[in-house]
């Protein structure tokens, strides 16, 4: 099969759509299908991928520029007809868009035009975002650009049954599910470390974990619910905007920065609990992490979460905004350790089988559908 990703984020930025385009392109060039990557040029940026095999898949760059404010955001400015070429040199059978908006919609409609099938993989709450960065009057239009374009592609595919549901509320035809792999070769209590957890906490302390970035739309301070509980240490792996302001609202916490690899195995492993607390998670990647690395998690009951998490069971799920609820739950499950060992050890089995591999094939199958749909003249 040949696959051209087109994906609105990639590297050097590290963020939830580059992660899912590299775990599912390393996979499909790993199984001998031909795939290329249409992505923004920015500073630092390689023309080639390696992947984990040696093969190298081609990037193929398109200028942009930073959006303003936010320079990790990358606006593509090339021509629909420029861009319509680069897939037309390719032939793709068919147009992974990852997460797309301005980009991605000038590729479904080059991809109309060249009679090529799209598979549109819905990431990023931008509605939500708008509001979370004091524009709420964009909410409308942010809808709007994204009924013109998931409704252009052959279908859109949502990470969670609430994203579903929401995307199918505001207008978004042909909707399904497809889930996200998490990498369980990497994540495991194997990991957890008596020396590491001794450079983050005193003796005898609980520790709480975030992984996320640190920007207004993940409401990482609503954790000092948490940071203000007598006996718990709060550790903030992750890097952003609000790193600063944060480090002045929890001063006990220890931020330290962003972690990648077996570091940041290490860092989930060695601690006692997770807490997700952004209400604008589509999915919510870490979570499944921090599960693979045998942790009970905690979340708002909205959006990838409640896929993800199973109460009573596997952590806990509160009401957003009520964080007397976020606090209760984390001291129920911080301060019993027979019921916070027996949510890790169902949270670990609970995402034993999403492999990438597992996932990537999952996602083969909506690439043969699509195609198949496309034949047909359905979509």
């Amino acid at each position: 099969m040949r696959i051209l990703v087109v994906t609105e984020s990639f590297l050097p930025h590290m963020n939830g759509v580059t992660n899912s385009v590299l775990r599912v392109v390393d996979h499909f060039a790993s199984t001998g299908d031909d795939v290329q990557i249409i992505a923004p040029k920015q500073p630092g940026c390689e023309k080639f991928l390696r992947t984990s095999t040696g093969r190298k898949v081609r990037v193929r760059r398109i200028t942009s520029v930073p959006m303003a404010g936010y320079h990790d955001v990358r606006i593509a400015t090339t021509s629909a007809l420029s861009l319509r070429q680069k897939i037309d040199d390719f032939g793709p059978d068919v147009i992974h868009l990852a997460s797309p908006t301005i980009l991605g919609g000038r590729a479904v409609v080059a991809a109309q035009k060249l009679g090529i099938p799209t598979v549109a993989v819905y990431q990023t709450d931008i509605p939500g975002y708008t509001a979370k960065y004091g524009m709420p009057f964009l909410e409308s239009a942010s809808w709007q650009l994204l009924r013109d374009v998931h409704n252009r592609a052959t279908f859109t595919l949502a990470p969670s049954t609430h994203t579903r549901d929401e995307l199918v509320e505001h207008g978004i035809e042909r909707v399904d599910l497809w889930r996200r792999g998490v990498d369980t070769s990497l994540f495991g209590p194997r990991h957890r470390s008596a020396s590491l957890r001794r450079r983050l906490a005193d003796p005898g302390e609980r520790i709480v974990v975030y992984v996320g970035r640190l920007a207004p739309e993940k409401q990482v301070g609503d954790l000092q619910v948490v940071h203000d509980i007598p006996g718990v240490r709060l550790v903030i792996v992750g890097d952003g905007p609000d790193r600063d302001a944060l480090q002045r609202q929890m001063p006990r916490a220890r931020f330290v920065g962003f972690r990648s690899g077996e570091d940041l195995a290490a860092h989930l492993a060695s601690a006692d609990l997770f807490i997700h607390p952004g209400e604008l998670e589509t999915f919510c990647q870490t979570i499944q992490e921090a599960m693979a690395s045998g942790l009970p998690a905690i979340a708002p009951r909205r959006g990838g979460p409640v896929d993800l998490i199973a109460p009573s069971r596997t952590g806990w799920l509160y009401t957003p905004g009520r964080l007397d609820e976020l606090r209760d739950a984390a001291a129920d499950l911080l301060f019993d350790d027979a019921k916070r060992a027996a949510f890790g050890q169902a949270a670990l089995e609970s995402v034993a089988q999403r492999s990438w591999p597992a996932l990537s094939e999952q996602l083969r199958g909506h690439y043969q559908r699509a195609m198949a749909m496309h034949r047909v003249g359905v979509a």
